[in-house]
């Protein structure tokens, strides 16, 4: 039945695919369809221009009128056509402004046949069409008496803007469209307009220097000029010769060359003579130099760069292209358990503000208020009591005020934070469930601009409870056997499946019990991530926990270092910049998804593997945060050697579902109040401050079960998001090892592990009373000839040999 669901969904989506790929145009359609649109371009430029040119709007208008009439005579260039385009666009439509139609008919075809990015096209037809409503309105307007400059419609709607906010009110409107026009079309601003006055000032003042330089050349005296200079000898030939400056260009003469002093002597040393000036004036004031400085102001122009140029021919990337077409789950896949939602009795409130205010006075505790807040599972009653009442008194009195009510458990908060009341909080007696549905529905939820969102349930309020899990940035889930941690973690999955699409977030899940996570198999080239050549991308053999947390590891490197070479703090910038098109995929860059750790039963791993689990967690729980990896572990074990100090420290985000004892409570949040809670997803959230009481959102097997239904019949990735390979270190055994190089107790060794039938190091340090390093070397060369298998963990090393006559036979074959 789910094949046959799968293959017509398949075939859907197929035929809608097949049926776009028949509208898109072929190159030669678009090159026909492009020079038609320039044709059309130009005939309308010649109807138009005929319209005006001749007054054809006059003479044709009654021709127009009958067009059929083959005698008819017109007097426009493109014939009767033209004058019926002429009168439809022109007169009766914009008037002047009809000449940017013309604009956009040429354009849309040039950028058809040239094949050339339409999105700046778009851009084009929308201001040109904005152009032509307002220059119509405007003709409409001035040219009142002139309604071919106008238009039909421009002189129609200049009258109904007149009706509605008068002549004045009109022309502010025309202004301001002017206005945003020139802004945000030709790019005018205030800036450009002042630094274009600026250049025209700078001109003048270049020009009205060179006009005045060449007269101060002209006034100073020829003894300001070196002698040196003009120490010329008299030649014949010097009647020929004109000497001419750069600047003044005056001629000078022989005369005026030849020396005014006979003999040496009568040369006055004077300091006066000053050095020639113009010339260093005259560098500064050359045409040359007046463009180098108009070249310097272009320089100042910052070119596009090529990261927004591919944003605006391609656009940003987007990671969900792979699978555009994926739908997400709908709402009504999930089950409604309750209708009428919370029942609110009065009675029993009534009743227990009774007793609890019985209660208080029987040890003189007097109350000034109380008030009730009705939630799903929960009643919180806040009370105020009087002046001089110590809060510690209230506190004792948390199994007296149980009894009276005959309650299953009450769990007083003295003082409520941030209020000035005292919280007791007693269960219902008819408790409401919370149904998966009410809470993935629920607006908070929907319109949550979170990264990672999850919706964990409601508080005794009846608000529903969002969190963000990139925030947390781990979280650690606790509690007894069948209070709802596994219920729990299919909320968490279902939150996230809800909201972030398959490109966006990927889910390493952890299942020793082999049960409670396999529904999710079907959604593994949707959500999943794997090592290679793995069958299964869902965890359940504790042996392969190791590689599957090393290979995160080195995960967590790699995309450490991309973010290096990428120059940005956290996978948020990252992946922001990458959809900028600012990171070079051929460099090794991609786009990150979040990766989920998911781990349903923590103290199993513990047991078997220990330190082999324990150090990669705690490396992730440090580091991963930034790039985009979450760790969620639960387990129904809350001892101190499960949830260890370095645990502990690295996730502050924490739920704790029932327990037993005042001391689990404390081992899993650090304070009391997961004793008292009354279970069946009764649970506390705290993330380093407060202690939050939320009812956790229920949701069963068949309603996960349509959910990865749902998701897995869709089109999917080829495989699971592939985890780097992870090598492990060498065990440090050869297994070629000499016979000659064994040690000298190796055949006596080899005789204990084989009477005891167990492989261990520390068998062998108590019987021949050795160092741990030689029994190791002892335990590795046995490995090597076969006698012992590989290590396994905590357990003992497999005996492969089972009694001494066998290990004989053994010693003998190899000697042969």
């Amino acid at each position: 039945m789910a094949k046959t669901k799968k293959e017509t969904v398949d075939k859907k989506t197929e035929s809608k695919a097949a049926s776009i790929r028949s509208w898109q145009l072929t190159k030669q359609q678009k090159f026909v369809l492009g020079c038609l649109l320039i044709l059309f371009s130009i005939a309308l430029l010649v109807a138009f221009i005929s319209f005006y040119v001749n007054g054809q709007w006059q003479t044709d208008q009654s021709a127009v009128s009958q067009i059929g009439d083959r005698d008819e005579v017109v007097q426009n260039w493109l014939g009767k056509f033209g004058a019926y385009l002429a009168d439809l666009i022109v007169y009766r439509g914009f008037g002047l402004a009809s000449f940017i139609i013309v604009r956009l008919f040429f354009l849309t075809g040039l950028f058809l046949a040239l094949e050339l990015s339409t999105k700046k096209l778009k851009n084009t037809w929308f201001w040109d069409i904005f152009a032509i409503i307002i220059v119509s309105i405007l003709f409409g307007f001035f040219a009142t008496s002139a309604p071919e400059l106008g238009g039909t419609i421009g002189y129609e709607l200049n009258l109904f803007l007149q009706d509605y906010i008068g002549k004045t009110g009109t022309l502010l409107t025309l202004l301001f469209g002017l206005i945003v026009y020139l802004i945000f079309k030709i790019k005018v601003s205030p800036e450009k307009i002042q630094s274009y006055f600026d250049s025209t000032k700078n001109e003048f003042k270049s020009e009205l220097d060179s006009i005045k330089k060449p007269q101060i050349q002209e006034q100073e005296p020829e003894s300001a000029y070196n002698l040196e200079e003009f120490a010329i000898e008299e030649d014949p030939e010097l009647d020929n010769i004109h000497l001419k400056t750069d600047d003044s260009k005056f001629e000078i003469n022989k005369e005026a060359l030849k020396p005014t002093i006979d003999h040496p002597s009568e040369i006055e040393l004077n300091p006066v003579l000053k050095p020639i000036q113009p010339a260093a004036q005259h560098i500064t004031a050359t045409p040359d130099e007046a463009f180098v400085i108009e070249k310097a102001e272009e320089e100042d122009i910052i070119e596009e760069n090529l990261a927004s140029r591919l944003v605006a021919d391609f656009g940003l990337f987007d990671p969900t292209l792979d699978l555009s077409n994926y739908k997400f789950p709908t709402i009504d896949l999930l089950k409604e358990y309750s209708t009428g939602g919370i029942t609110i009795n009065q009675e029993e409130l009534e009743e227990n503000k009774n007793k609890i205010v019985d209660t208080l006075r029987n040890y003189k505790i007097e109350i000034a208020q109380i008030k009730a807040t009705v939630g799903p599972s929960v009643t919180l009653y806040e009370i105020v009591p009087e002046a001089g009442i110590r809060i510690s008194k209230i506190k004792s009195l948390e199994d007296d005020i149980a009894l009276s009510l005959s309650a299953l458990g009450i769990r007083i908060i003295a003082p409520i934070p941030g209020k000035g009341t005292i919280g007791i909080e007693v269960p219902n007696k008819t408790p409401t469930m919370v149904s998966m549905k009410s809470v993935i529905g629920a607006a908070k939820f929907q319109e949550a601009e979170m990264e990672l969102p999850i919706a964990l349930g409601k508080t005794i309020s009846n608000e529903t409870f969002v969190v963000d899990l990139a925030k947390m940035p781990h979280l650690l889930m606790a509690g007894a056997t069948g209070q709802g941690k596994s219920v729990g973690l299919n909320a968490v999955l279902t939150s996230l499946l809800y909201k972030k699409h398959p490109a966006e977030v990927k889910f390493v899940l952890v299942d020793p019990k082999k049960v409670e996570l396999t529904l999710f198999n079907k959604i593994e080239r949707h959500y999943l991530a794997k090592l290679p050549d793995t069958e299964d991308a869902i965890i359940t053999d504790n042996a392969k926990v190791v590689n599957t947390l090393n290979s995160l590891c080195t995960e967590m490197d790699n995309r450490y270092s991309l973010l290096k070479d990428a120059m940005v703090r956290n996978i948020k910038e990252y992946n922001e910049k990458f959809k900028s098109r600012k990171l070079n995929p051929e460099a090794g860059h991609r786009f990150l998804p979040y990766i989920v750790l998911v781990v349903d039963e923590f103290a199993d791993l513990i047991m078997t593997a220990g330190k082999e689990v324990e150090v990669p967690i705690a490396r992730l729980a440090q580091l991963a945060r930034a790039i985009g990896i979450h760790l969620i572990i639960a387990t129904q074990r809350p001892s101190v050697n499960v949830i260890t100090g370095l645990i502990k420290a690295n996730f502050p985000a924490r739920i704790a579902f029932r327990v037993t004892s005042k001391i689990d409570s404390r081992t899993i949040l650090d304070t009391q109040g997961a004793d008292q809670l009354i279970g069946r997803g009764d649970l506390l959230y705290t993330n380093g401050n407060d202690v939050i009481r939320v009812q956790c959102a229920f949701i069963d097997t068949p309603e996960v079960e349509k959910i990865t239904d749902f998701i897995g019949s869709q089109k999917a990735y080829a495989t699971a998001y592939l985890l780097p390979e992870f090598v492990g270190e060498e065990t440090g055994i050869n297994l070629d090892m000499d016979i000659s190089e064994r040690d000298a107790l190796f055949r006596e060794a080899a005789e204990i592990i084989v009477n005891a039938q167990q492989g261990s190091a520390s068998l062998l340090q108590r019987k021949l009373k050795l160092g741990y390093n030689r029994a190791g070397r002892l335990i590795d060369q046995l490995e090597a000839a076969g006698i012992v298998g590989p290590f396994e963990g905590s357990k003992a090393r497999s005996v492969n040999i089972l009694d001494l006559s066998a290990l004989d036979q053994f010693f003998n074959n190899e000697q042969n």
